[in-house]
């Protein structure tokens, strides 16, 4: 048996306010650290932040390959909840808890134990730096970082001027279908995932759900991208919403083709296509179209959930478009940008206009 100690702290600034959690994986000695997490989680309660810290927790040791766990926080609540003594109530803290207990489940043994704010000092310092983080505007632009939250925090990227909170996107792929695999032309169709596909989604799922601070999950029509939404819906314990304007482009009588197939039947309009936005496939939908509908989309999504941090699954185009919405970038980025199965992208769009994008094409999770 490899046993590891985790111990984990969260916290708010205003309960709720800028929230941010730490967790640290030492040896079964309590000599040395193994692995260390921490993260500003926007606007939320202590006992939310707590939670978090612990599924972070748990999720290092995880991946360290522990078979046993001691974990050990200051939180009364969350030892005696997931000991079994004490019930979980709160709506906002159920989904969490079981998620920590679905990670508890995937080790041997797992043992809790309270002990004092000055024992957790290690937890303590990484989550109040979280918590300064998340309270703390932004001095400049950080493309690659990703830290989704419910209420998105004043982000705001130094160098634009954009000002409050901006309501954040992530932008996530559907996982790997038959048509996929062979590199076919996929927009109406509606092929299943493949095993891998939904293995993919899963991670994802597992991946945001390790996060949560999401307001709403959007998701496509199409089958491959609400099965993916469903996990994360799983993962988070929110219902899913249907938005027929994430679609993928539709490629009309190229659906079903690989792109040699295409251009062999035809040859002078599929050459047009590559580089010309307004140029429709046969009987299909052109990226100007697909621009059009995507922008309608942004807006309405972000006059509902201001401020706030929404999932969106979808596909290829919508998400490149919602990119370049954010880039403020031109046509040739659908061409340029590559999304692979199940990735994650985050967009974000303040009020005052300003936008910005925190993430492209990350696949850690798979």
């Amino acid at each position: 048996m490899t046993p590891v100690v985790v111990e984990a702290d969260g916290g708010s600034r205003g309960n709720p306010g800028p929230a941010g959690y730490g967790a640290v994986v030492f040896d079964a000695d309590r000599r040395t650290v193994l692995a260390e997490r921490s993260e500003s989680i926007g606007i939320a309660t202590n006992n939310v932040a707590e939670y978090r810290g612990l599924i972070a927790g748990l999720t290092a040791a995880r991946e360290l390959g522990a078979d046993a766990v001691d974990v050990r926080m200051d939180s009364k609540l969350v030892v005696e909840q997931m000991s079994g003594r004490w019930k979980v109530k709160h709506p906002d803290m159920i989904p969490l808890a079981a998620r920590a207990r679905e990670l508890a489940a995937g080790f041997e043994r797992v043992e809790y134990s309270w002990i004092p704010r000055i024992q957790n000092a290690y937890a303590d310092r990484l989550a109040n730096e979280a918590m300064d983080a998340a309270a703390a505007p932004a001095a400049a632009p950080a493309p690659n970082s990703a830290a989704p939250a419910g209420a998105a925090a004043n982000t705001a990227p130094g160098w634009t001027g954009a000002t409050g909170s901006p309501t954040r996107f992530l932008l996530l792929r559907h996982g790997q279908t038959p048509l996929s695999v062979e590199r076919r032309y996929s927009g109406r169709g509606n092929p299943p995932l493949t095993d891998l596909g939904r293995a993919q989604a899963a991670a994802a799922a597992a991946r945001i759900g390790e996060r949560g601070g999401i307001t709403a999950i959007v998701s496509s029509p199409l089958d491959r991208a609400r099965s993916t939404a469903a996990a994360a819906g799983q993962a988070l314990g929110l219902p899913v919403v249907v938005h027929d304007d994430l679609t993928e482009t539709d490629f009309g009588a190229w659906e079903g083709l690989t792109f040699r197939e295409a251009a062999d039947r035809d040859p002078g309009l599929h050459r047009a296509w590559l580089g010309d936005t307004s140029v429709r496939p046969p009987q299909g939908e052109s990226f100007d179209e697909v621009n059009a509908r995507i922008g309608k989309v942004r807006d309405e999504l972000i006059r509902e959930y201001p401020g706030r941090t929404v999932l969106l699954v979808s596909h290829v185009t919508p998400i490149k478009t919602m990119l370049q919405f954010a880039l403020d970038a031109g046509p040739s980025l659908l061409y340029r940008l590559h999304l692979d199965l199940a990735s994650l992208s985050i967009a974000e769009f303040f009020g005052d206009g300003g936008s910005s994008v925190r993430l492209v094409n990350d696949t850690s999770h798979l």
